[in-house]
């Protein structure tokens, strides 16, 4: 009893004797044939230990493949928070953000479809609603604008001006303009922040000032999503993925308020600001994306701007009477957005009748400032002038070589953001960098990276300013503090992080309508 259990087993199959059987076996059957027959069972054993080992490991990769899709899909579906970013929690439902911090600009990326649109939603017989006035005519569609293949399948048709915002013209426009892999990580964590301020009806809302106009809010937010290239239309893109769920709230929320006919048609807001900047959007995620299924409300909005527009050509508020600069920014913004969509229709006599209302605001032999209802209070180097100087820009075929933009950049250079410790006038810094931008040269060099250095490096430009003042703290994480000025006073922490993305985002948010010519003369690129 003393010996192992197993030792007794062993010695019996050591010892054992040779049966009758066996003897006759080897008597009369050759070795060999003994020997392959062995053979033959042991390799039939292998085949089926191996079949079955091959079975489980192809079980065991079906049963984890499916668990990372069903989480994957349940991650997606949390990428938003329904409050106003008081939920600690929501930031392990978003997009990774360290590994957009890995990428660099310098990869490169394919050119990516926006998606097709959706024929289900079709409400092209709405595109022209009733309320336009007697004085304005539908007209035509224009061109369908240029053909950008992407690699989902198929053709996007998209607009020429926001053909920059993805794919490898995105990251040649980055490199080319000045942007860089810091830049880009400040816009992917400012989206996120907005992310997680989007509300359960889709919508945002100012955290302060304005809290009531909803409509602003999420025009205003919506922006810098469809800046870097995230529509509502489903796409590859690794970087944002389930934004395009976010966006797609963001714009059901604004046709909510966007009837497609009646009286109002087209109306989001009685605030004049807040009707433009709502109505951007929508022009231009049609634009991005030429889904039909938006066409008509982006045309219903753009027909009601119109409507409003005042005798003296600009839009007062209230949407009654004359106006100012800053409101018809904003206008011709929207105007310009929807133009370059080729489909939707924006009479001519309003861009011309705008354009007189610059000419009564400018001052100067070259109409290089602008003042806020006349000229005035025109100056060099302001706001108003900034907004003024994009206007002409958009609407009075002012290149980069027109004496007035000349000027009017030479103003402007003179009021950088340099030495600059707190946001004082964002208002001011999103216009003006968008000039000088499409301005380029070397002004732009300087207001984006800073003076050249005597060692041949530039400090002190916009791009590191900004970087510097976003937010690292808790919750705040990508967002920026509401500027010191007026613009922040209304429009808080989510109206401040969104002109700051914009900001941030100008070396591919939109094309360039002229270029510089080898003989010094503008080249109009878009129409």
């Amino acid at each position: 009893m003393s010996e192992k259990p197993n030792a007794p087993v062993i010695r019996r199959l050591g010892a054992s004797e040779e049966s009758s059987q066996e003897r006759l076996v080897k008597k009369h059957v050759p070795a060999w044939v003994a020997s392959g027959g062995i053979h033959v069972a042991v390799i039939f054993l292998a085949i089926l230990v191996l079949g079955n080992r091959q079975a489980e490991t192809k079980n065991s990769e079906t049963v984890v493949n499916t668990t990372a899709e069903t989480a994957e899909e349940q991650e997606d579906k949390n990428l938003s928070n329904d409050d106003l970013g008081i939920d600690s929690n929501v930031q392990a439902a978003l997009p990774e953000i360290d590994r957009i911090d890995q990428k660099t600009i310098d990869l490169a990326v394919t050119q990516d479809n926006v998606g097709q649109p959706n024929v289900d939603r079709d409400n092209t017989n709405a595109i022209t609603p009733a309320g336009i006035g007697a004085e304005f005519t539908a007209g035509t569609s224009g061109d369908t604008g240029a053909y950008l293949t992407g690699n989902s399948g198929g053709n996007a048709v998209m607009s020429q001006m926001v053909s920059g915002r993805s794919g490898a013209t995105k990251a040649r426009l980055i490199k080319e303009g000045g942007g860089n892999a810091a830049s880009e990580r400040a816009v992917a964590s400012g989206l996120a922040w907005l992310v997680k301020q989007q509300m359960t009806d889709g919508g945002w809302k100012y955290d302060q000032g304005r809290t009531e106009e909803r409509a602003a809010a999420t025009g205003m937010a919506l922006l810098p999503f469809l800046a870097a290239g995230v529509t509502h239309k489903k796409k590859e893109d690794k970087d944002f993925k389930g934004y395009e769920r976010v966006v797609s709230k963001g714009l059901d929320f604004l046709k909510g308020l966007c009837a497609v006919s009646g009286t109002n048609a087209g109306r989001m807001s009685t605030d004049v600001y807040a009707q433009a900047i709502a109505t951007l959007p929508l022009c231009e995620a049609y634009g991005m994306t030429k889904d039909p299924g938006l066409r008509p409300f982006a045309q219903a909005a753009i027909n009601y701007i119109q409507k409003t527009q005042a005798a003296n050509g600009s839009w007062g508020y209230g949407n009654t009477g004359p106006g100012d600069t800053s409101i018809v920014g904003w206008q011709v913004q929207a105007l310009k957005a929807a133009k370059l969509s080729k489909d939707l229709v924006v009479d001519d006599r309003v861009i011309q009748k705008a354009n007189k209302f610059l000419d009564f605001a400018a001052a100067g032999t070259r109409k290089s400032m602008y003042g806020y209802a006349n000229n005035a209070d025109a100056k060099p180097g302001t706001a108003l002038t900034a907004v003024g100087l994009l206007c002409r820009y958009y609407v009075s075929d002012w290149g980069p070589v027109h004496p007035g933009m000349i000027d009017g950049v030479g103003g402007l250079m003179k009021t950088p953001p340099i030495g600059s410790k707190e946001i004082k006038d964002m208002y001011y810094y999103y216009y003006a960098t968008q000039v000088v931008h499409f301005f380029e040269g070397e002004e732009w060099k300087t207001w984006n990276e800073g003076p050249k250095q005597a060692d041949g490096t530039r400090k002190g430009g916009m791009r590191d300013w900004l970087l510097g003042q976003q937010s690292k703290k808790e919750l705040n994480t990508g967002s920026w503090d509401p500027e010191s000025g007026w613009f922040g006073s209304q429009c808080g922490r989510l109206g401040t992080t969104a002109m700051c993305l914009l900001t941030l985002e100008v070396y591919y948010r939109h094309l360039p309508l002229y270029k510089r010519g080898a003989d010094g003369q503008a080249i109009q690129i878009i129409e």
